[in-house]
């Protein structure tokens, strides 16, 4: 009787092995999380708080940096991984939104490729004018400036990181919306756009909150409109340029992504650790000082903005004329 018991326990103990999800077997093999990054920036920053926030529930999560081609070697490698839960992934509005409009040749499918597990957040870009220009031209609102340029055409220019960057695409969107025309002048790189900007060299620049928030509380840059739909809780007295042009809204953000054959339940359970740990006090104090709003969500939500996204950037990569070949 003995035997018997021991052998029926035996039978369903290897049972209940073979029907386990995925995501147990991850417990002895620590997950990466693959950054298309260079570290230290606020990626890479925000991506080390969460793998210290979810060890407890998920084990260690490595951190590995794949920086190059605008983000698309690193997604790559996360598209191409293995689907069993130990190798997950950052994306962004540049891998999975403007890229795949940007780039001639993409190395993945942003939508097929991938599974969305949740957003993480988003930081605002801002408006802003050099003070001392906009004092000079008595502007001192986003209404303001559409009038200057439009009494004033083609006076006006704006400074990006490059062409096909977030500042130049949120210009151009800018410029169609309110009907006006300025000059893009591309720089290589976010901060020799903001040097530009700071000098006199440009009018005005769309600069990420972050970046700009210092010379903003210093006075050097007068802020004019931020770019989500609604003012952000890092600039509250700033409204957006929605405010002004309804619908309005291009953000900087970033989330998690998975393999797209990985499991259902895998997914949901890293999109449970992974919305607890952004939810946590101790993320959001973080993220503050980044400027970085949490934004946790679904796999299902996170999954139609992300296509949302690759739709609206679509239209403006193709007016805008930018190409990466």
């Amino acid at each position: 009787m003995t035997t018997r018991r021991h052998l029926l326990l035996s039978t369903l103990s290897a049972a209940a092995a073979l029907s386990a999800p995925a995501v147990l077997a991850q417990a002895s093999r620590p997950i990466r999380l693959i950054v298309p990054y260079a570290a230290g920036g606020p990626i890479d920053v925000t991506a080390r708080v969460l793998a210290e926030r979810v060890k407890d529930s998920l084990g260690t999560v490595i951190i590995e940096n794949r920086p190059g081609g605008g983000g698309n070697i690193g997604a790559d490698a996360v598209a191409k991984a293995a689907p069993d839960g130990t190798t997950i992934g950052i994306s962004a509005v540049a891998t999975h939104a403007i890229n795949p409009w940007l780039f001639s040749k993409m190395p993945y499918d942003p939508v097929k490729d991938f599974a969305a597990i949740t957003q993480m957040v988003r930081v605002p870009n801002v408006l802003v004018m050099n003070a001392d220009t906009a004092a000079r031209l008595n502007i001192n609102s986003l209404r303001d400036l559409i009038a200057y340029a439009k009494a004033n055409p083609a006076k006006l220019n704006y400074g990006s990181g490059g062409n096909g960057s977030a500042g130049h695409l949120a210009g151009e969107m800018f410029k169609r919306d309110a009907g006006i025309f300025a000059v893009h002048i591309p720089y290589n790189g976010g901060n020799p756009a903001q040097l530009a900007l700071l000098s006199g060299q440009v009018d005005f620049n769309f600069d990420n909150l972050a970046t700009a928030a210092p010379n903003i509380r210093g006075g050097k840059l007068k802020a004019l409109a931020v770019t989500t739909l609604n003012r952000s809780p890092n600039l509250p007295d700033v409204p957006p340029v929605a405010d002004t042009l309804r619908g309005f809204a291009i953000d900087t953000w970033w989330g998690l992504v998975a393999p797209a054959a990985t499991p259902r339940d895998v997914v949901q359970k890293l999109n449970q650790a992974f919305v607890a740990a952004l939810n946590s006090p101790e993320a959001k104090t973080r993220f503050a000082g980044l400027m970085a709003e949490p934004v946790p969500n679904s796999p299902e939500e996170f999954s139609a903005f992300m296509r949302n996204e690759l739709a609206k950037y679509e239209k403006v990569v193709k007016a805008s004329g930018a190409k990466v070949d």
